[in-house]
């Protein structure tokens, strides 16, 4: 009797398992190594502004800003999360020791903000420095992780004054969101950065 009841019962728990729609959540963007380090700000409650560590204490400073659009491109993003992360005017990834998570390859200078209904953004840091070797241009990491879909990366931020990025690199870009290139103007003793985003633009699988 408890045999024919057990056979009864596999086809109720198979049900409760299965994935009745028979689709699976659909990823954008690609393999993005790193990019879960979006989710660790911990505690901090984001708002559309942050400053970086380091700002006040290195130059040049720099400001990030601009306003993150839908994929229509003119509709600003709310609810969107913007993580950051850079060099130090050595070239390198500082780290204190007491990292966690991607912080042990990201370093310390990184940041993370939240758009509200403007979609505007700033971040607060200072010009990082190519790598040592020379192998990259000075540039800035950029993810994104829109409210309805998994988090992803955007082209970098780089600087259209740096030597290194030869029209053979830039040939290469993808323009993931939107061109990352700029050329940061003086505004009220900061250099200013101004890029605006559009979600989905050149992101593979985006809908």
């Amino acid at each position: 009797m408890t045999r024919i009841l057990i056979k009864a019962l596999i086809p109720f728990f198979l049900l409760l398992n299965c994935n009745c729609s028979g689709q699976t959540p659909k990823m954008v963007g690609g393999g993005c190594e790193g990019c879960e380090a979006i989710f660790e700000f911990g505690e901090k409650s984001l708002i559309p502004i942050d400053t970086l560590p380091g700002f006040d204490s290195s130059s040049p400073k720099l400001k990030l800003t601009g306003t993150v659009f839908q994929s229509d491109g003119k509709t600003p993003a709310s609810g969107v999360i913007l993580y950051v992360y850079h060099t130090d005017r050595t070239g390198i990834y500082p780290k204190k020791g007491n990292e966690t998570g991607w912080g042990r390859r990201h370093g310390y200078l990184r940041g993370w903000i939240k758009t509200d209904e403007s979609g505007q953004y700033a971040f607060f840091t200072f010009r990082p420095a190519a790598y040592p070797d020379g192998s990259e241009p000075e540039h800035i990491h950029l993810t994104v992780k829109e409210p309805d879909k998994n988090e992803y990366y955007l082209d970098d931020f780089m600087f259209e004054d740096d030597l290194i990025l030869t029209q053979q690199k830039r040939a290469l870009l993808p323009n993931r969101g939107g061109s990352g290139i700029g050329s940061p103007k003086q505004e009220n003793g900061i250099l200013t950065f101004h890029r605006d985003i559009t979600l989905g633009l050149h992101i593979p699988d985006y809908e």
